[in-house]
């Protein structure tokens, strides 16, 4: 660890890297998303070997940060540690110190309130605003739901997130026939948001849905110009209904 702590610092001198040394927060935010993302990736192919390798990426990613504050005297990584272990025990009373609990939901109980607490949070509403705005639309949805729904906001049963689904949907159809842009993103948004509620019914995570649905449609698009490019088809020049013929043939093979 002080191998790569000592690296970062190099880095980061005026003997350094000329690339390190101009680098700030804002200029390698992206990176921290793409390796974080290239992480899960990793977990998805069930690839040990990349996942150890791009662990260590995102590692690099928490250095490259605690090193640019610390040469601002305002913390460094050993304050980072420091504070993430403090908050381990804080957050697990019942293995740190006296709390009992007989099941992993009574512990996502505690988690919660002691979170409210060290956090400040006076309402429900300071919970949800909490919800970070950086991350993806779906997955915030998803939290902002799941907080909002422990304090007893939320449909008895799946039934009345499919009804409010249809509802949002016709709400979106009549925007799309005599309302404004505006109006068209602002109902289009609420009909994802249903939808989002009904997977948190399902106990389905939304990202991973749409994510799957994504790969689907690659593969199915791949099987269709495959069929075309036997036949000496042209897609550009295909018909909608041809086209769709071909999609629909796709899809049984």
């Amino acid at each position: 660890m002080q191998d790569l702590l000592d690296i970062m610092a190099i880095l980061r001198s005026p003997q350094g890297c000329p690339w390190d040394q101009e680098q700030t927060h804002q200029s390698i935010r992206n990176c921290f998303i793409e390796e974080t993302y290239e992480v899960v990736e990793a977990i998805d192919n069930q690839d040990t070997d990349l996942l150890k390798e791009e662990l260590g990426d995102v590692l690099l990613q928490v250095l490259f940060h605690s090193q640019m504050e610390k040469e601002t005297d305002r913390f460094d990584f050993s304050d980072v540690v420091d504070g993430i272990a403090k908050k381990m025990i804080i957050r697990h009373p019942h293995v740190f110190g006296n709390t009992v609990v007989n099941s992993s939901d009574e512990v996502l109980v505690n988690w919660d309130a002691i979170k409210k607490e060290t956090k400040n949070q006076a309402t429900q509403t300071e919970v949800l605003k909490s919800v970070s705005k950086a991350l993806p639309a779906l997955m915030r949805s998803a939290k902002v739901q799941h907080k909002a729904a422990k304090v007893g906001f939320d449909w008895p049963d799946v039934s009345g997130a499919l009804d409010k689904v249809a509802e949002e949907f016709c709400e979106l159809k009549e925007a799309i026939d005599n309302g404004s842009w505006e109006d068209r993103m602002e109902e289009l948004g609420d009909l994802l948001f249903s939808v989002v509620n009904v997977s948190r019914f399902l106990k389905v995570e939304p990202e991973q849905a749409l994510s799957f649905s994504c790969n689907k449609f690659i593969s199915r698009f791949e099987k269709m110009e495959s069929l075309a490019e036997k036949r000496g088809a042209d897609m550009t020049s295909m018909s909608l209904e041809q086209l769709d013929s071909l999609w629909n043939e796709a899809k049984t093979t």
